[in-house]
């Protein structure tokens, strides 16, 4: 097999179906310029229109998440198409550096950079999966786990809170754990997902990490008693701000002026780990998703279903929430309580 430069394979990946500027089907060649695997052809099918679908089964997260694991894996020195051994090689070379989280979605990814070019994944032999099963072994499987923002915390974070930053902070908190919600979920907001009724506030989330085909959901959130409703929260950020229509939650320049774009959710989480760190909390423990395992918690903890819980979170099981649940209840009806 003929290697080519980490470059060139980067190049003609990111000219797969994994990236959204594939014109083509079937354009990867080998260096003396013949096909590299076996041509589709749908002659019934309009090409651009299947390559829309293609491009539409993937999330931009997903695709750039994919190309980031394969660049990872060129600059150690990998190379695509590659061999059980390279592969597993490199999952040894990584193994005290990286999650066996991240390692995993790296196979992943490999696996669709192979077959997205009609190759035959390496990461499905048992060489690789007897490479990883014991580095789970050695090392463990636990994932490191953000602390929740528990209901007291909110209460402590958004106490206070002034100026224009201030007021968008406090309604981007309350609503981001009153609806358990994404960061994704929260910067893609718009006045058009936004129903005030008599109870409260009806959000309509229209696309998640768990929904990319569009089905969309909605959540609720009740008016709240005292000065930490959301919901009047929120009316005031939308009526400080000016904002009608359009996105919902915006940067801020330093000279208070709202822009037009969204939040970024990376500034999601630098905005909760900023107000956990004014109250006392190690901002080094929190991130965007403590608002929403913090509403799944702190319900728990009050005694909420975990039918109830789901509906506002969007869980798609049980199953996935339980984790939240066992925490909250841990001292409750606790063995070591006999003592």
């Amino acid at each position: 097999m003929a290697h080519q430069s980490p470059s060139a394979i980067a190049a003609r990946f990111s000219g797969s179906i994994l990236t959204s500027d594939n014109s083509q089907l079937s354009e990867a060649r080998k260096a003396d310029g013949t096909p590299d695997f076996v041509q589709i052809t749908a002659p019934e099918i309009h090409h651009a229109k299947l390559t829309q679908y293609l491009q539409a089964s993937l999330s931009d997260n997903s695709k750039r998440a994919y190309l980031n694991d394969v660049r990872h894996f060129l600059a150690w020195g990998g190379n695509i198409p590659s061999t059980p051994d390279q592969v597993a090689g490199y999952l040894v070379a990584q193994a005290e550096t990286h999650s066996n989280a991240t390692l995993t979605r790296r196979l992943v990814s490999l696996s669709r950079a192979h077959t997205s070019q009609g190759h035959a994944s390496p990461t499905k032999t048992d060489l690789v999966k007897a490479t990883l099963h014991g580095i789970r072994r050695v090392h463990g499987t636990a994932q490191h786990q953000v602390s929740p923002i528990l209901k007291a915390d909110i209460m402590g974070m958004v106490d206070n809170l002034t100026g224009m930053i201030g007021v968008r902070d406090k309604a981007l908190l309350l609503i981001g754990f009153a609806g358990a919600f994404r960061r994704s979920e929260l910067v893609a907001l718009t006045g058009a997902d936004l129903s005030f009724v008599e109870q409260g506030l009806v959000i309509h989330i229209r696309r998640s990490k768990t929904d990319q085909t569009g089905e969309g959901r909605k959540v609720a959130i009740p008016y709240a008693r005292g000065r930490h409703c959301p919901v009047l929260a929120l009316k005031h950020w939308l009526s400080t701000a000016g904002i009608s229509d359009g996105l919902i939650f915006r940067p801020i320049t330093r000279h208070g002026h709202v822009q037009q774009s969204a939040l970024s959710t990376e500034a999601v989480a630098l905005i909760v780990k900023k107000r956990a760190q004014a109250i006392g909390l190690d901002p080094s423990q929190f991130s965007g998703h403590s608002l929403r395992a913090g509403l799944a918690t702190s319900a728990a903890q009050a005694g909420v279903s975990a039918h109830k819980i789901q509906q506002q979170t969007g869980h798609k099981s049980i199953e996935m929430l339980s984790r939240y649940i066992r925490d909250a209840n841990i001292f409750v009806d606790n063995a070591g309580s006999i003592l």
